[in-house]
């Protein structure tokens, strides 16, 4: 962040400066011995007070941006406090339809039987149904090269014997060329083909589904709707599962827009946009974190502000879920102190009591475990599962 530097003004007008003692002197002659002194001081040059037109002008439109800029957004951050506010509805706990993404060692070969079974009997505990496991990133082009999961029979094998009812989806991934001229390109036919053709081949490795997370993802593309609706037709046919990470959602109407306009960066998504994705898919599950709150309390106030707008546009038969920060950094848009599972949790309970109690189809998504400490875990399991 920049430095402000201050500087102070302390006037235009001029110090003027007295000689003291400054006389002349006149004899008149003489014959009287008459000396005729005259003393004269110069007349001080008022100071003044007043700092030029322009500047305080300046001041003042200064001023009056900060206060168009900071009111409004005292204004949110109050409202997201008050919508941390209020106790849970009874019975808001998990629904075992919960998620957890997983790092890439779990298909390239580096983790062992031993890490298998300790990871399922850390799985007893949980509402965890789904996980989420790196197994890309895809090309740009779309393509997906099996050099990149060479051990994913193996984990998904492995995985069915040690946690029955567990099902294992593909996590794939590819930065988009929405903000700058590299990555992928989702208007062209032939990339949208290519992934298709991925995710046949991702799923004949043994997958149960394949989850999308393609990144940044602009509100009201069409191109990946349209990508969608190919998708769901393969993984139908196939009984699998297609699941998707999903952006936030406008904390107020056409936020995305002011956003892009400013940053450059859209990061929201439009509740439309948001339930045209839902509709196409079997799991969305909101990344609810990297929010920009400064604390806990707005943080939370603003998962459940997200957990409403997402359940008022979510099918019934689309499983929901809510992402929770299972990692720990310090910079723009996270704050380790304010983004918290036990903040995040109580959040989502809140906009579930608020909007929809009883939905079932409802969880959240735990991000991400090669990051996690036991605290995560424990708030994870106090606060959500509830045995």
């Amino acid at each position: 962040m920049d430095e402000a530097t201050r500087e102070s003004d302390e006037g235009t007008g001029e110090r003027p400066v007295v000689a003291e003692g400054d006389q002349s002197t006149s004899e008149t002659g003489p014959e009287t011995g008459a000396e005729s002194k005259t003393e004269t001081e110069p007349e001080p040059t008022p100071r003044s007070g007043r700092r030029p037109l322009w500047l305080r002008w300046t001041r003042r439109t200064a001023l009056a941006l900060v206060l168009i800029v900071l009111l409004p957004l005292l204004g949110a951050e109050t409202a997201l406090r008050v919508n941390y506010t209020g106790d849970p509805a009874d019975g808001t706990y998990t629904r075992n339809k919960d998620a957890i993404w997983l790092g890439h060692a779990w298909v390239d070969g580096r983790r062992k039987d031993a890490d298998v079974t300790a990871l399922a009997r850390s799985l007893e505990s949980t509402g965890i149904r789904d996980l989420y496991v790196h197994s890309g990133p895809l090309e740009h082009d779309g393509t997906l090269p099996k050099s990149l999961y060479p051990k994913a029979r193996w984990f998904v094998d492995a995985m069915h014997r040690a946690a029955p009812g567990i099902r294992v989806q593909a996590w794939l991934g590819d930065v988009l060329a929405t903000e700058s001229p590299d990555g992928m390109r989702l208007e062209r036919p032939a990339t949208r083909a290519a992934v298709v053709a991925s995710t046949r081949q991702i799923l004949t490795a043994g997958f149960d589904g394949v989850h999308f997370d393609l990144e940044p993802l602009h509100s009201d593309d069409g191109d990946y709707l349209t990508l969608l609706d190919s998708l769901r037709r393969v993984t139908r046919a196939q009984d699998a599962q297609l699941s998707v990470a999903a952006h936030q959602i406008d904390p107020v109407p056409g936020f995305h827009s002011f956003w892009g306009t400013v940053a450059g960066h859209p990061k929201w998504w439009s509740q439309k946009f948001f339930g045209q994705v839902a509709r196409r898919v079997d799991q969305i599950a909101v990344m609810s974190y990297d929010t920009m709150q400064p604390l806990e309390s707005t943080y939370g106030g603003y998962v459940a502000q997200q957990t409403s707008l997402a359940l008022e546009v979510t099918p019934a038969s689309t499983d929901l879920l809510m992402g929770l920060p299972f990692y720990h950094e310090n910079r723009f848009g996270h704050w380790n102190h304010a983004e918290t599972v036990p903040g995040a949790v109580r959040g989502v309970r809140l906009g579930l009591s608020r909007t929809d109690a009883d939905r079932a189809n409802f969880g959240v998504a735990l991000y991400v475990d090669f990051a996690a400490e036991e605290k995560d875990w424990a708030a994870y399991r106090d606060d959500w599962v509830r045995p």
